[in-house]
C-alpha cells in the first residue's frame, strides 16, 4: 500500500487520488490452541513411532512442519541438551531446548529408521526423517499423520501442524516463562508476534478476578473458574 501511495504522490503526482486511497485492516484471529489433555492423548495415540518422535519435536520444542522434517542427526546436541535450527524461516539459525523425553524418543526411532539413503553420507548430515529419492519426509506427510492421530483421539477442531507450535508457546507462557525467552525459542523478530499468544492462554486468563468479584465479595482460588 505505501509503494501504491508513492506511486501517484511522487511518480504520478496525483495527489487528488492518494485521497481516495485507504486500506482495509485485515481481520485479528486468535491462533487455535490444544488443551494439555488433548496433546498428551495426540502423542500416546500415535499410530507409529515415527509420528510420536514428529509431533513431539513440533510441540515439545515449539518447532515448525518444515523444521522438524528437515532435522538432521548433526542438529542434535544431547550434550548441551539442545536443538540447532539451522536456516529456518527468514534465513535464522536458532537454539531450543532438548527435553529428555524427546532424546529418548530420538534413540529409539534411531534403532527403527530407515538406513537405505545413508551410503556415502556422513553422519552428521543423515536426515532424522527419511523420504523418498534420497530426500527427507514432506510436510503433507507428517500432516496427514497428525490429522489421523487427531481423529483417532476424537479431536474435531481444525487443527494443523502450526498448532502443536501454538500450544507450545501457549502453554509456556501460562506457566510464567518470560515472553522474551518465548520470542527466542519461537525465533521471532517482534515481541508483538509472540504477544498474541497472551489472547489465548486460557489459565491465565482464567486467573483473573473480575470487579463484579469485589463488588458481591466472592472469592475464589486463583485459575478455578467459578461453578454455575
Amino acid at each position: 500500500m505505501t509503494g501504491v501511495k508513492f506511486l501517484f504522490r511522487v511518480t504520478l503526482r496525483r495527489h487528488d487520488l492518494v485521497a481516495e486511497i485507504f486500506s482495509l485492516r485485515e481481520p485479528v484471529k486468535v491462533p487455535l490452541v490444544l488443551s494439555k489433555k488433548e496433546i498428551k492423548r495426540s502423542l500416546i495415540m500415535a499410530p507409529i513411532l515415527k509420528a510420536r518422535v514428529m509431533l513431539s519435536l513440533a510441540y515439545g520444542c515449539g518447532l515448525r512442519a518444515g523444521e522438524v522434517v528437515r532435522l538432521q542427526v548433526g542438529d542434535i546436541d544431547s550434550a548441551q541438551e539442545i536443538i540447532r535450527i539451522v536456516q529456518a524461516k527468514g534465513w535464522k539459525d536458532r537454539n531450543v531446548m532438548l527435553p529428555t523425553d524427546i532424546l529418548d524418543l530420538l534413540r529409539e526411532w534411531w534403532t527403527e529408521r530407515p538406513t537405505c539413503q545413508d551410503v556415502d553420507v556422513p553422519t552428521s548430515e543423515r536426515v532424522l526423517f527419511p523420504g523418498y529419492r534420497g530426500k527427507h519426509l514432506s510436510t503433507r506427510q507428517m500432516f496427514r499423520l497428525f490429522k489421523e492421530t487427531a481423529r483417532d483421539v476424537g479431536i474435531i477442531k481444525p487443527v494443523t501442524l502450526h498448532t502443536l507450535r501454538h500450544s507450545f508457546a501457549t502453554h509456556l507462557l501460562e506457566r510464567g516463562t518470560d515472553i522474551r525467552v518465548i520470542q527466542v525459542l519461537l525465533g521471532h523478530s517482534k515481541l508483538t508476534t509472540t504477544a498474541r499468544y497472551a489472547r489465548v492462554a486460557t489459565g491465565m486468563i482464567a486467573a483473573v478476578d473480575s470487579p463484579l468479584d469485589d463488588l458481591n465479595g466472592t472469592k475464589r482460588k486463583k485459575g478455578k473458574p467459578r461453578s454455575s
